[in-house]
Parts: C-alpha cells; sequence; structure tokens
C-alpha cells in the first residue's frame, strides 16, 4: 500500500475500538473523577499511528462546557485510560493515549453562520 493512500482498515479498526472502550468507560463513569462525574463526554475519533503505538482521542464535553477543565481530568486520568483501553483492545503493545479537544464541530458552525451571512448567499446565487 502507498504511503499516501491513508490509514490501513485495520488501524481504522483499532481506532474505533479504541473509540467505543474509551465512551464506554467516560459514559459508565468508571473514571473516579469528579470533573468527569459531572460531564457528558464524546468521544468524537481516535487516530491511530501506523504502529498503533499511539492513540490520539479527539473530545467534547455536552455542549462545550469546561472543555479546559476536562481536558486537564482526562490528562490526568490518562495512564488509568490506557490500562483500561489495554485490558479491552488486544493489541501487541498498549497505545499511549493523548487527549485533544475536537474543534471540527466548532469550525463547522462557524462555516455554517458565513454561509448565512446574506453578502456571502448573494454571492453564491450568482446575483
Amino acid at each position: 500500500m502507498a504511503a499516501n493512500e491513508g490509514p490501513s482498515v485495520r488501524i481504522l479498526r483499532v481506532g474505533e475500538q479504541v473509540r467505543h472502550v474509551l465512551a464506554d468507560i467516560l459514559q459508565r463513569g468508571d473514571v473516579h473523577d469528579e470533573v468527569l462525574a459531572k460531564h457528558m463526554v464524546s468521544v468524537t475519533e481516535v487516530r491511530m499511528t501506523p504502529d498503533l503505538r499511539h492513540a490520539t482521542a479527539f473530545i467534547k464535553p455536552l455542549l462545550g462546557r469546561d472543555e479546559e477543565a476536562v481536558l486537564k481530568a482526562l490528562r490526568t486520568n490518562t495512564a488509568y485510560l490506557q490500562r483500561e483501553v489495554a485490558k479491552r483492545v488486544k493489541t501487541k503493545n498498549a497505545a499511549k493515549l493523548k487527549f485533544i479537544i475536537d474543534e471540527s464541530f466548532d469550525e463547522g458552525s462557524h462555516i455554517e453562520q458565513l454561509l448565512r451571512d446574506p453578502k456571502v448567499a448573494r454571492d453564491l446565487s450568482g446575483e
């Protein structure tokens, strides 16, 4: 497979398994953390490196509330989350987790807002 074809099916599948495990752990409240207990957190995507040793988890707290506090709590509990993921997702090596706020929703909302602007709408309609 050429390097520029994107991630393999296996890499995508493992990323999706990691996403499901993290989402399950967070939904059930298995992490004993005050901040995480108060927030519903969506794991929107997990991107694995080709060697499956590193996983970047994109997260979004419900309604985008307290993003920095939630991110800090996840980073504080990374060791626990890595152990749980390693138990449930069988790979040769346990993946090191990294958490990042998913900005794609904000970008999409911004683009939608721009497209609704009367000047932009006029330009798009060709008038």
